[in-house]
């Protein structure tokens, strides 16, 4: 018989990355207890709905048997939403960090060639705000529980949710291990990242602009001359129009709008030059 632990561990078979991404995500748990906390969501939420749905097949005569398939559907879709969890918050800080990695990347070229030692214009960066900063006082807390720079770079470089802030450390990296100035691979390396912000702003305009046309047709055009065809073809025909049919006109109108705000907002840039 499966005890728990048994359980945990083929959980984790079926997510092998859940335990890099939770570190990525800076979800400070055990990867048994964020399982666990897993189980538990889904059981409340599978059974709070479970009752939900139990309370319209009682009120539509609907037979509760059906609740037999339903429970470990709802259970099902819970628990896989939960172990997701890691990778919609990597994917929001990969956001935030993208929008500050020219910031933290340029701050660190100018304070080194200043002539300030590298761990000290990491300290000073780790006192800045925004998420830049907090990657800094990250790097900054394990070069002081003694380990040594170029490892506590790679293991920022490692789990670093972004790929741009991975190509600054990794040219540092290197840097430090030839033993040459770091000046130079960094400013190249932030000119690249430039370029391709540019590029990324670029194809964003010509995205925004086909969104732009299809919202103003399928939100603007459509209903407006849709709705008048409606109303003259209706009054013609003696169609029965009720306030009701206005009220449903109104509530799709609200919906399709929603929707293309969640669009517009998804496909919004992290970009900052």
């Amino acid at each position: 018989m499966l005890d728990i632990v048994d359980i945990i561990r083929q959980v984790a078979v079926y997510f092998p990355n859940i335990k890099k991404e939770l570190y990525r995500a800076h979800i400070k748990v055990r990867l048994e207890d964020f399982i666990k906390k897993a189980f538990v969501f889904s059981t409340v939420g599978s059974v709070s709905l479970s009752v939900f749905f139990g309370l319209l097949f009682m009120t539509f005569g609907v037979s509760l048997l059906f609740l037999l398939l339903i429970l470990p559907a709802l259970f099902a879709f819970f628990f896989y939403y939960y172990m997701l969890t890691p990778k919609y918050m990597i994917i929001k800080r990969q956001r935030e960090l993208d929008r500050e990695v020219l910031f933290a990347g340029r701050f660190l070229l100018v304070k080194v060639h200043s002539g300030t030692p590298l761990i000290k214009a990491i300290e000073e960066g780790a006192q800045g705000y925004g998420i830049s900063g907090k990657y800094f006082k990250e790097i900054l807390d394990d070069i002081n529980l003694g380990t040594p720079i170029e490892r506590a770079l790679e293991n920022a470089m490692n789990y670093s949710p972004s790929e741009k802030f991975r190509k600054i450390l990794f040219q540092i990296i290197t840097a430090l291990k030839v033993g040459i100035d770091i000046t130079g691979p960094l400013k190249e390396t932030l000119d690249e990242i430039t370029a391709e912000q540019l590029n990324e702003i670029k194809r964003y305009g010509k995205k925004l602009n086909s969104l732009a046309m299809f919202y103003m047709l399928l939100a603007v055009v459509m209903p407006s001359l849709g709705m008048t065809m409606f109303v003259v073809i209706g009054s013609l025909i003696k169609l029965p129009i009720t306030p009701r049919v206005y009220i449903g006109v109104l509530f799709f109108l609200f919906i399709l709008q929603f929707i293309f705000v969640i669009i517009f907002k998804g496909t919004r840039l992290a970009v900052n030059l």
